[in-house]
């Protein structure tokens, strides 16, 4: 007898999210197998997965897709924290050239039926010109030159290049709105654990967040159900970054952008957040995206609100009284020397 469900191959299982969500999409009725894949052997239980240790940036990953006979692969390794992988070189190799080799291996596996990638907002970037609510066919107002969000901007060229060639793969690229939740690491939710909030004066950015659950949700719904494209991924309603520091009960220190950039180096050294180019243009102008085409194509509706799921993300944030005396040191030394005077 032969199988009933779908063979999923699942990229990134060291990483919190990417072992959540394998495990997750092995209980599903609708699937028969679930492969992860990563370097190093995710911590924690992985339930009904099987684990393969292998580098999506080595070509031997083209054997694991055919041996496995997979016919859907998530791919969860583009990733946001250079901290993580050992620096911003590390991280782009992984993120761009193992997209890449992933891509030529999908390339050579016949059976392959389905490619879901998790992408992300980001490839929006974040500027004065950019309109209230950006729609899946528009683009950045200012193409990204470095970093994360450039990472991401390539690795959905690279994507849309391979649907092309392989027309008969139904390619789905989720655009994932900032996630948040309690297990969540990332520049967002550690800058919302800083014991300082620094923001840019005059500026209070509307911003978006998705629910991890709903990360988790959104991924297994269009594993299960054949919908194709691209789609913006978030839940409703916006929050502002005033609103959100009130109700985590911090203070904010507004800054001129330079000074905040300043302050950014200084979390970053302390290892505190992952402050980059891209974070400090959202904390600035913040982004909006209509989540239409998520409801009325894909067919999907988030459970949290972004309210709701900042709340969620707040109630597990430490109240900030164990503050790092070095960052707070920092920020008075950029106020005492006439940062927030100068524009």
């Amino acid at each position: 007898m032969g199988r009933v469900g779908r063979v999923v191959l699942v990229t990134g299982v060291s990483r919190d999210l990417g072992r959540r969500f394998a495990r997750a999409v092995a209980n599903d009725p609708a699937v028969d197998r679930v492969i992860g894949v990563d370097v190093v052997p995710p911590r924690g239980d992985i339930g009904n997965v099987s684990f393969v240790r292998a580098d999506i940036r080595n070509p031997v990953i083209a054997k694991v897709i055919v041996k496995e006979d997979v016919d859907t692969l998530v791919h969860m390794s583009v990733i946001a924290t250079p901290g993580s992988t050992g620096g911003r070189i590390p991280m782009k190799e992984l993120n761009v050239i193992g997209t890449m080799q992933l891509l030529a291996a999908c390339q050579k596996a016949p059976r392959l039926e389905n490619l879901i990638i998790k992408s992300s907002a980001t490839v929006y970037g974040a500027s004065s010109r950019d309109p209230a609510m950006f729609t899946e066919d528009m683009e950045a107002r200012r193409l990204p030159t470095s970093g994360y969000a450039k990472d991401v901007h390539e690795v959905e060229g690279y994507a849309r290049g391979f649907a092309r060639r392989r027309p008969d793969v139904r390619l789905t690229m989720l655009r994932a709105a900032n996630v948040l939740g309690p297990h969540v690491v990332s520049p967002m939710a550690s800058y919302f654990r800083l014991p300082v909030m620094p923001t840019v004066l005059g500026f209070d950015p509307r911003l978006q967040f998705l629910h991890e659950e709903d990360l988790m949700a959104v991924l297994q719904h269009s594993v299960t159900h054949d919908v194709s494209g691209t789609f913006n991924v978030a839940g409703d309603g916006v929050l502002t970054l005033s609103q959100a520091i009130r109700r985590l009960g911090r203070q904010a220190v507004p800054l001129p952008r330079f000074a905040v950039g300043r302050v950014g180096l200084l979390a970053r050294q302390a290892k505190l957040a992952d402050f980059s180019p891209e974070q400090l243009a959202l904390l600035t102008y913040g982004r909006g995206m209509d989540t239409t085409r998520m409801r009325h194509q894909l067919g999907f509706e988030p459970r949290f609100t972004t309210a709701e799921a900042f709340a969620d993300y707040a109630a597990s944030v430490p109240n900030g009284r164990h503050t790092s005396e070095r960052m707070l040191a920092g920020v008075t030394g950029i106020l005492e020397a006439g940062g927030v005077g100068r524009g």
